[in-house]
């Protein structure tokens, strides 16, 4: 598949967390965006059973949002209530 490029504006405490994620994980913060993209296109088509992600406890943590908003029982937070 061929690849392209992407530009995003994230805050600046959000950018490092990933930076430091996907060190940790041994991974890029690319790979992070593909696979948490790709998951929510599984779920849009209805296949949310090949969700490939290299770490487990974050597709758990995933897949345990997707079913909070779901349902709706997530309380949304201002950025500032949560950094």
């Amino acid at each position: 598949m061929q690849k392209g490029k992407i530009n995003i504006t994230l805050d600046r405490d959000l950018i490092a967390y990933a930076k430091l994620y996907a060190q940790k994980q041994r991974t890029s913060v690319s790979e992070i965006f593909t696979q948490f993209i790709l998951n929510l296109k599984r779920t849009k088509e209805g296949d949310p059973t090949e969700i490939i992600l290299a770490d487990p406890d974050f597709t758990e943590s995933l897949s345990q949002t997707i079913s909070k908003i779901k349902s709706d029982q997530v309380k949304w937070s201002k950025y500032e209530e949560v950094f």
